[in-house]
């Protein structure tokens, strides 16, 4: 939980930083009250960037071109055509218009009809938090607007420092992906059990039926003794069953035994009461099988013998069985594949000669289910017997503690939503100072050459709206009497009659070949 705490908040304190420099213009070691200076006052282009009015060439009424300057309606198929291709022409257009003008121009929509209103930056409602995927390099200031703020050279300072920890974070938790995938070492601990019991004579004057007959409730509890966990194991998940056998004389052969055995729905819970009636002590027999995790197994007497292993888990025991191939050199020298079977082997299982890969399947009847734990335990019913409860220390196999920080680090939302929150005005501050810059730029260029800037950007926002407009020719120069006064003007009205002529002669062709049929 402190390396969690730990990286978390050192995210969370670099995004601060990042987003204090950006905003207030505070360097790392500046004092609170000290700003970065200025150098100039912002100043902006008429409106927003592809934002506001419609698309309005200056000094026109309105964007509506007449008919005779749309192209001709082709057939229904070419038209469709000739449709899609004019919307991917118009997409490209809006991608493409940042580039087309020059630098410091609006675009087409960003000047309404015979007026240039100064307005500030401002982003669209329209447009979501979520609406692209934030990527590093938005967060990187241009370099020109670093050459023009040498104090930003902090802020980058901070970016590269925040990109080399979110790197070490990341590797870190990859390794411990890794490490968890692996199995960990279990941990032994002590397992303190507790078994007592208590006496309720019989009493006459009992309303009750229960108070009128003597009985004993005998109590089996226990706890792990220093346990780190902030989550306390429950008694019952050490076990995999519980049997209390008593005595067969008192209670009859069917009212002996009680048992339980974990099933998957079963419950957890601290301890086990038995409750039954009687005035004389008994003897007890407690069974406790504990549940290993893995499961672990008792080896064949004449296995256990020759390994010196008593219980283990399966992989312990082929790793100790090749452990004696090797020592012993019972590996056939021609065919690695085989075992040599010496007379210990040849006892176990049976065979001269075997493959090692046969060994996990042999080995099926040569495991046994763990020995249980048995106390033996005496009910005491005197009430001068003080000493009525006995402990006993069992040692268990727990996880091993760090296992569940790691886990829990892996799957810690903390501050994550803090950091998100501060990678959007970072962003944010980012787009509006780009904004500030081209606005610089607009003016910049314009102060200039006034007539010579104005001229450009009519001739990109006459280029931006045919391309909008969809409009063939050129309707600035369509509109003066000397462009109809060119050489070629007279071929043109020619073709134009005769194209006419030859439709009208197709149209009669037609009509009087329907009326002969």
């Amino acid at each position: 939980m402190a390396t969690e705490e730990t990286a978390g908040g050192a995210r969370k304190a670099t995004k601060s930083k990042l987003f204090e420099f950006l905003v207030h213009g505070v360097r790392p070691g500046m004092p609170s009250g000290a700003r970065m200076p200025h150098q100039g006052a912002p100043m902006g282009p008429p409106g927003p960037p592809y934002g506001g009015s419609p698309a309005v060439r200056p000094g026109l009424p309105s964007p509506v071109m007449e008919p005779s300057r749309k192209r001709p309606a082709p057939s229904q198929q070419v038209q469709q055509q000739q449709q899609q291709q004019q919307q991917q022409q118009q997409q490209q257009a809006v991608q493409n218009r940042a580039r087309k003008k020059p630098v410091g121009f609006p675009g087409a929509n960003e000047m309404p009809a015979r007026q240039m209103d100064l307005r500030e930056p401002q982003s669209d409602p329209t447009l979501g938090s979520n609406a692209k995927r934030r990527k590093m390099a938005d967060k990187i200031l241009p370099q020109r607007i670093r050459e023009l703020v040498p104090e930003s050279q902090a802020y980058m300072d901070l970016l590269a420092f925040e990109r080399k920890l979110d790197q070490t974070i990341m590797r870190k938790r990859v390794d411990i992906q890794e490490a968890l995938k692996r199995p960990m070492k279990q941990q032994k601990r002590k397992l303190r059990l507790y078994i007592s019991n208590t006496f309720n004579p019989a009493r006459p004057d009992a309303d009750d039926s229960d108070g009128s007959i003597a009985s004993w409730e005998l109590r089996v509890e226990g706890k792990l003794l220093d346990d780190p966990g902030k989550q306390k194991k429950k008694f019952s998940s050490f076990f995999k069953s519980l049997v209390i056998e008593l005595d067969k004389d008192l209670y009859g052969p069917d009212n002996h035994l009680v048992e339980w055995h974990r099933t998957p729905t079963t419950q957890e819970t601290d301890g086990f009461q038995v409750k039954r009636p009687g005035d004389v002590s008994v003897r007890c027999t407690l069974l406790l099988m504990l549940d290993y995790q893995p499961p672990q197994f008792k080896l064949d007497p004449r296995l256990a013998r020759l390994l010196g292993i008593h219980t283990q888990t399966r992989s312990c025991i082929i790793q100790a069985l090749w452990q004696y191939v090797k020592t012993n050199k019972l590996q056939d020298s021609h065919d690695k594949e085989y075992i040599n079977c010496d007379k210990y082997f040849q006892q176990i299982f049976d065979c001269p000669r075997l493959k090692f890969s046969e060994i996990p399947q042999r080995l099926t009847n040569l495991l046994l289910p763990p020995d249980p734990i048995v106390i033996n335990h005496v009910i005491s019913v005197d009430p001068n017997d003080q000493k009525k409860t006995a402990c006993y220390d069992i040692d268990v196999e727990v996880e091993d503690p760090l296992k569940s920080q790691m886990s829990s680090f892996l799957l810690s939302t903390a501050n994550q939503q803090e950091i998100a929150s501060l990678d959007n005005k970072i962003h944010e501050t980012i787009e509006s100072i780009n904004q500030l810059k081209i606005q610089r730029d607009f003016m910049l260029s314009f102060s200039r050459d006034p007539k010579g800037y104005i001229q450009d950007w009519l001739k990109s926002q006459s280029r931006d709206l045919k391309l909008m407009t969809d409009v063939v020719g050129n309707p600035e120069e369509e509109r003066r009497a000397a462009f109809y006064h060119e050489p070629w003007s007279q071929e043109a009205v020619s073709r134009y009659f005769y194209c006419k002529i030859q439709q009208r002669r197709q149209e009669l062709e037609q009509a009087l070949a329907v009326r002969n049929t």
